[in-house]
């Protein structure tokens, strides 16, 4: 299995008036392709700025990120600018889509941007619509989807450039509970069916229940990790959950 991700040694220190806060303090992990990861951690554990650093939307202080065995924290601004757009696809809290374009040319830009030529464009944008069942709303403006119909348009739009890795922070956040369920349905079946390598920050048990491994942040460190292995989601929910209290974490709605 090809390794896709590797976190070595990673270091991430603020200071502030003469004091030192280590958000991320000498984490190590791989992630091979095709799998589903979840970060778990309370408030102020580290794993959004473990994220950031990942997604290279902040610097690291110490260590490596390698992303397809290359390094981006030796790689220059321009040359990580291109990076990203072709090796890493984003899915956000408040989804990040443009209001003033449809679904189909948010999902349509990503392309665009990385020099698809038009008609490739519009066969891909089809062929991904399709795939994860959001063609009624395509031509819709973000103002007239709702939560959940927006963060599919978001899955389509990170997923389309075939991406080595996908990087989802909280993205049910902003989600009612039916339209969370929908939207980890379309991430799993991204993960089982198009091979999307996903690795996925949420404080929610019931969202983490939905990924194959968990690992768990505190103080910066990796806590503890779990595999879901032949575990139902169910089963999988209620040792997440052990784990969630033994952190002093926040509590999530039951499976």
């Amino acid at each position: 299995m090809r390794t896709v991700l590797r976190v070595e040694n990673l270091e991430k220190f603020y200071k502030t008036k003469g004091s030192i806060t280590k958000a991320v303090n000498h984490i190590n992990f791989e992630v091979e392709e095709g799998e589903y990861i979840g970060i778990m951690g309370a408030s102020g554990s580290g794993k959004t700025t473990l994220l950031n650093c990942i997604s290279t939307i902040d610097h690291v202080t110490a260590g490596h990120i390698y992303i397809n065995g290359a390094d981006v924290t030796e790689m220059k601004e321009k040359t990580l600018a291109k990076f990203r757009r072709e090796e890493l696809g984003f899915i956000f809290q408040d989804f990040n889509l443009l209001d003033t374009l449809t679904g189909r040319d948010n999902i349509a830009l990503a392309l665009s941007i990385v020099g698809e030529k038009p008609k490739v464009i519009d066969r891909k944008v089809n062929t991904i619509a399709s795939a994860l069942g959001v063609q009624e709303i395509i031509d819709k403006y973000p103002y007239e989807m709702s939560g959940g119909q927006r963060q599919r348009i978001a899955c389509a739009r990170a997923i389309v450039t075939k991406p080595s890795l996908i990087l989802a922070d909280e993205p049910t956040g902003a989600l009612d509970s039916k339209s969370a369920g929908m939207f980890l349905e379309t991430l799993g079946m991204m993960n089982t069916k198009m091979q999307a390598t996903i690795l996925m920050v949420t404080h929610d048990a019931f969202t983490a229940s939905h990924c194959k491994r968990i690992l768990f942040v505190k103080d910066g460190k990796i806590f503890s990790e779990l595999v879901r292995g032949a575990d139902t989601r169910k089963e999988f929910f209620d040792r997440i959950m052990q784990v969630v209290s033994l952190l002093g974490g926040d509590k999530s709605h039951a499976v």
